[in-house]
């Protein structure tokens, strides 16, 4: 297959596509449920939220381990196929552990292999793009990436709607994951003759930290998603304390916060779709940076008419601008991180530390739940609006501060 064409792209990132899709219906569907019919119903929000928090420690570490053991211990198969392999089938299988656990114990240890699994294929998976797209052609290949992971999202809310069977939806996620995998094992060939990484572990991980471009943007990825975390962990709380009532035009859409969530997401998530592919393409013709500019002030400032009139109607054309913005963001965003990679034997490594950029701010985001409670005690809703300034800032800090980047337009 030819290189840098839709097909080749559409092969590089399948199984970010499949990805996407697992962790939809896994986090929003598939774990709650089942922890649900296996503890008892007083207990569920807790034990649901242990294995969120193990689920969340283990992507922290997995990715960047597994992406230094590609780069270190490369085999005759190559560095990064080989995890993807292993991992695609190991993550069926915690899907199908998840789907028959008899107990929540059980149901702890797929979740776990599940985890495991999603990390050895991902970390490893992650350096393709540096590994194979040539500069100039990067922020296609992302802006690619990024669309499928969104469409992705949006099957999943369609399936998860549709389908009420939890064992078939299980099954559906595995064999979508195992064919996705399959279609970019027999499509993609990874490089020959990259040397091996020399250097050991502890040495690999403070490595990319002594280069200040690849401080400077995962500090501006860290800011950007810590805004978006603060908005999307209270927002169903937003939507039933402070909005209340979900029309448009006069007509109730929907009567219950969390279908009013769900409505919101698609919105966004069409949004993103709209432009991640152009904004990817964009920024391979002017550079990264302007982009970046355009996209993290738009959503910086998509917020401000929350301020002034939380109303739904407001909320989905806000919904609809910051998807935009979040999908030129993202996809432009992944191009610049791989921009400012230096050594080629060590890009799964760098790029498994730079994404712990998008797992640390969810679990800070999850921390101020405490504050929000407090301020709403004082005066109500001003805890939801101190979360929309605080995400406002975070989006333009991370958006201004990408100037700092040097080695990248």
């Amino acid at each position: 297959m030819r290189l840098h064409t839709t097909p080749w792209y559409l092969s590089l990132s399948a199984y970010w596509f499949a990805t996407s899709f697992k962790w939809f219906l896994v986090l929003l569907v598939l774990l709650p449920a089942r922890v649900a019919e296996l503890v008892d119903p007083a207990e569920k929000a807790g034990k649901l939220g242990l294995l969120f928090a193990v689920g969340a420690v283990m992507a922290l570490v997995g990715p960047p381990i597994f992406g230094y053991l590609s780069d270190r211990f490369p085999s005759r198969w190559g560095r990064r196929m080989p995890y993807l392999g292993v991992g695609a089938l190991l993550t069926a299988a915690g899907l199908l552990g998840m789907a028959y656990a008899p107990s929540y114990a059980a149901l702890f240890a797929a979740y776990l292999v599940l985890q495991l699994a999603d990390d050895l294929a991902t970390g490893p998976y992650s350096a393709l793009i540096p590994d194979l797209v040539a500069r100039e052609h990067r922020g296609t290949a992302s802006g690619w990436m990024g669309a499928l992971q969104v469409l992705a999202q949006i099957a999943a809310g369609v399936v998860g709607f549709l389908l009420a069977d939890l064992a078939l939806l299980f099954y559906l996620t595995a064999g979508l994951n195992l064919a996705a995998a399959a279609w970019t094992l027999a499509v993609i060939r990874e490089p020959r003759g990259v040397p091996a990484r020399r250097e050991g572990f502890l040495e690999s991980m403070l490595a990319p930290w002594s280069n200040p471009d690849f401080r400077w943007v995962w500090a501006t990825r860290f800011l950007v998603m810590f805004g978006q975390y603060v908005v999307q962990t209270y927002l169903q709380y937003y939507l039933a304390d402070v909005v209340r009532v979900f029309t448009l035009w006069g007509r109730t859409l929907v009567r219950e916060a969390f279908q009013a969530v769900a409505l919101l997401g698609l919105v966004i998530s069409l949004g993103a779709a709209v432009s991640s592919i152009p904004a990817g393409r964009w920024s391979d013709r002017v550079g990264r940076k302007l982009p970046i500019y355009v996209s993290g002030t738009v959503m910086a400032l998509v917020l401000i008419p929350l301020l002034a009139w939380p109303r739904f109607d407001v909320l989905l054309v806000v919904a609809l601008v910051f998807g935009l913005g979040y999908g030129a963001y993202t996809a432009v965003d992944w191009a610049l991180a791989t921009d400012v990679l230096r050594a080629p034997e060590a890009h799964a490594t760098d790029m498994g530390i730079w994404q712990t950029s998008i797992v640390l701010p969810q679990i800070l985001a999850g921390s101020l739940g405490g504050m929000v409670d407090a301020m709403n005690r004082s005066s109500p809703g001003s805890g939801y609006t101190a979360l929309f300034l605080l995400a406002a800032a975070g989006f333009l800090l991370g958006t201004v501060l990408v100037r700092q980047v040097r080695g990248v337009r």
